[in-house]
């Protein structure tokens, strides 16, 4: 197969703005594939089509394109003309070596001008396919599947269509910041705001040297995971532990933890606005700890002016977890590390924070030099994927 043959289903809902949103596809997609020679990129009815200069391992391929947010199901295929007997010399011959018992044909006349409906190129091409495997017809569970393609100047034939995943093309829907802190949920509300087309600037917050560095280890591998997704990606590293300890210094025990929380928000919050992001993204799922509680997390959002976007906030732990697995971050995660958010914390965290109270405490300390110091301490990594491939800058 010399071609690979994308296809989109929510990009083709945008009307008036799917040209947008399918030229934003059609970079992502060269982005995920550009180490293995594309030839060539083009639209073509609610599809996209690239060619490549070589052949690259069909493996390989389908990992990349898998990854591209915005790809509904993809195949790889062959590019013939538009002839029934041509089409049908082709598949027949690319089918030695395959073995089946039951198949099925599914043609989509992309080009109704073309003399043929569909069933009858599926009758035609089926019973060319029966006779030469001598497997039987199954419409509704087919071990096997000839995708066919008819479209304004050219036919395409595959086997088998392979899920996408889905959603918006990362870029479409702007910038966030993204705290990540190296445990099983963040990593998944990051995924599942790329999913939805936004752009991510991860924020990460740790304790050295009061703790080790596994988490910031445990965090680039989580960046390196997740950027299959964008491609460049940006990961802030902020020193909590001396403003922690400034903050355990001047406050009440059972408020400590909802101070950490908004001070590291009122941080990503300038981070986010230094990166031009429209909002700060959060793995928080609703009571699932002290500090996420409905009052507490009512009070730490008041530490920020941008939106503050919770994916998780209604999911619970097992479907976290099960998320996590599919996207591959779970195995990264549940290495043991020292989190920041373990330092310092009292044996019985307040639950039902209120605010004049918090901000009584926060009174103590000098906000806006904390704030400077997380700033000015912060260190910047970028990653790219491929790996060899320099950032590129939206």
């Amino acid at each position: 197969m010399d071609s690979v043959l994308i296809r989109y289903h929510e990009i083709a809902l945008k009307k008036g703005n799917r040209r947008y949103f399918t030229e934003l596809l059609k970079r992502n997609v060269l982005a995920a594939i550009r180490d293995f020679g594309p030839k060539d990129i083009r639209s073509l009815p609610a599809r996209i089509l690239v060619s490549f200069k070589d052949h690259p391992a069909s493996a390989d391929l389908i990992e990349r394109i898998s990854s591209v947010f915005g790809v509904a199901n993809f195949s790889l295929v062959e590019r013939v003309d538009r002839d029934l007997d041509t089409l049908r010399s082709h598949i027949l011959s690319a089918l030695n070596g395959h073995s089946f018992e039951s198949f099925r044909i599914e043609t989509q006349r992309g080009d109704k001008t073309f003399p043929l409906s569909s069933p009858e190129i599926n009758r035609q091409l089926g019973a060319a396919v029966q006779k030469k495997s001598g497997a039987r017809v199954d419409l509704e569970h087919p071990k096997f599947t000839v995708t066919v393609e008819i479209l304004p100047h050219d036919a395409f034939f595959g086997f088998t269509k392979i899920a996408g995943a889905g959603g918006l093309p990362v870029g479409s829907s702007g910038r966030v910041a993204a705290l990540i802190s190296g445990g099983i949920d963040s990593p998944v509300a990051a995924y599942r705001l790329m999913q939805r087309g936004c752009r991510i600037i991860f924020v990460h917050f740790h304790s050295v040297p009061y703790q080790d560095r596994t988490s910031q280890e445990k965090v680039r591998r989580l960046v390196q995971r997740l950027n299959r997704h964008q491609f460049s990606s940006r990961l802030y590293l902020v020193a909590f532990g001396e403003i922690q300890r400034q903050i355990v210094a001047s406050v009440a025990r059972p408020l400590r933890v909802v101070l950490y929380r908004r001070m590291m928000l009122r941080i990503a919050e300038a981070i986010a606005r230094k990166e031009k992001a429209k909002a700060l993204v959060t793995g928080e799922s609703l009571g699932q700890v002290a500090s996420q509680t409905l009052d507490n997390m009512a009070v730490i959002q008041q530490a920020a002016r941008l939106p503050i976007l919770r994916p998780l906030v209604g999911m619970d732990k097992q479907e976290i977890i099960d998320q996590a697995r599919r996207i591959g971050t779970f195995e990264i995660s549940s290495i043991s590390d020292q989190d920041c958010c373990q330092l310092f914390v009292p044996a019985h965290p307040a639950t039902k924070a209120r605010l004049n109270a918090v901000e009584a405490e926060e009174s103590k300390l000098a906000l806006a030099e904390l704030v400077r110091y997380g700033l000015e301490k912060a260190i910047e990594e970028d990653f790219n994927f491929p790996e060899s491939w320099p950032r590129s800058e939206d």
